[in-house]
């Protein structure tokens, strides 16, 4: 039997369900900032996995290098969630929020 499948859609799925929280985290304690680090670790691993041979590093580390360029996009969706009220605001940074949080005020009582 060959197990390739089953070892690289796991560690997918792993990779995938990491960068959940750790969007979560980084919009959390750096906010839009996060996103140049994303962006660095993704074409850091990109570059990696053409150079790496073996095949399963390759791939993972491609696997990570688009969750990380999918993670830019995630973290401006994350600071719409957290304007919402989905989940919670880092106080230190109370004001990134401002603009949109009076904007929900408002149409609470329209």
């Amino acid at each position: 039997m060959y197990f390739e499948g089953l070892i690289i859609g796991a560690a997918t799925f792993l990779t995938i369900g990491m960068f959940h929280p750790l969007v979560i985290k980084a919009e959390y304690y750096l906010g839009l900032k996060s996103n140049w680090l994303f962006g660095i670790c993704g074409v850091a691993s990109l570059v990696a996995s053409m150079f790496v041979e073996n095949s399963y590093v390759s791939i993972i580390l491609g696997v990570v290098g688009w969750s990380c360029f999918w993670s830019i996009h995630e973290v401006f969706q994350q600071k719409k969630r957290v304007q919402r009220g989905w989940f919670p605001m880092n106080p230190k940074r109370k004001y990134d929020y401002e603009p949109l949080c009076k904007e929900n005020e408002q149409r609470k009582y329209v």
